[in-house]
């Protein structure tokens, strides 16, 4: 059963995105702000499908600690669920992707239109160069920046090294940081076709003032919330 339901929420992935991908190339001469929200339909519409196929729901803990201004959102990530939900839970926003991600037709088309902060990975000093200054703009324009320090996808109950990227942009911009743990990766893993149905945890974490905070200081901070907080979503 959870192959077939899994399947049928696959086909209707397949036969949607490349019609509403290539519809939405319309909207280009759009701000940024409204070309969000129309993009955002496709999002909204995967997750529903999502419950309404695969019985995947979620809970949210600690909406209230989202801010009101644009923040840094350094997230936990195990999972594709969360950048589909994250556009429903969150203010509007951009994500650090690697520039490879807007290559893929279709999808990539889409997700370009969006205002992503496309980055070079080897680039080095760089690409922590293009990440504060294509970062200032996109928060000076309203979005909030998601930022997945560990760079991948990791599997339920391991974590991965936190890259400093994120924390550098917070901490260069005096820009708050919000810290989120979830558990998607149990429900929905990495690669995986199977989508195992329950309720998806996410745990939102009062925001971290960064002004006159070192990067590292502050991608420690965070680490350890998140690192302390994922035991904690299983007796939830």
């Amino acid at each position: 059963m959870i192959w077939l339901r899994s399947f049928i929420f696959a086909l209707g992935q397949w036969l949607f995105t490349p019609v509403f991908c290539t519809l939405i190339l319309l909207i280009f001469p759009l701000s940024p702000q409204r070309r969000y929200r129309i993009i955002t339909i496709w999002a909204r519409s995967m997750l529903w499908w999502l419950t309404l196929t695969c019985g995947i729901r979620y809970r949210v803990i600690g909406a209230d600690n989202i801010p009101k201004e644009p923040c840094i959102v350094l997230s936990k990530h195990q999972s594709a669920w969360e950048t589909l939900a994250f556009q429903k839970i969150l203010p509007p926003q951009v994500w650090v992707l690697k520039r490879e991600l807007l290559w893929l037709p279709f999808f990539g088309w889409g997700l370009a239109l969006t205002s992503p902060i496309a980055i070079n990975r080897s680039a080095g000093r760089e690409a922590l160069k293009q990440l504060v200054e294509q970062g200032k703009d996109r928060l000076a324009k309203g979005f909030c920046v998601v930022v997945f320090p560990e760079g991948t996808r990791i599997a339920p109950g391991e974590m991965g090294k936190f890259h400093i990227g994120g924390a550098w942009l917070a901490a260069h911009s005096g820009t708050p940081a919000l810290p989120v743990a979830l558990n998607a990766g149990e429900h929905w893993g990495k690669n995986s076709f199977l989508k195992k149905p329950g309720t998806i945890t996410v745990s939102i974490g009062q925001p971290i003032a960064t002004q006159g905070m070192k990067p590292d200081a502050l991608n420690k901070q965070v680490e350890a919330w998140i690192a302390a907080e994922m035991p904690r979503l299983k007796s939830l």
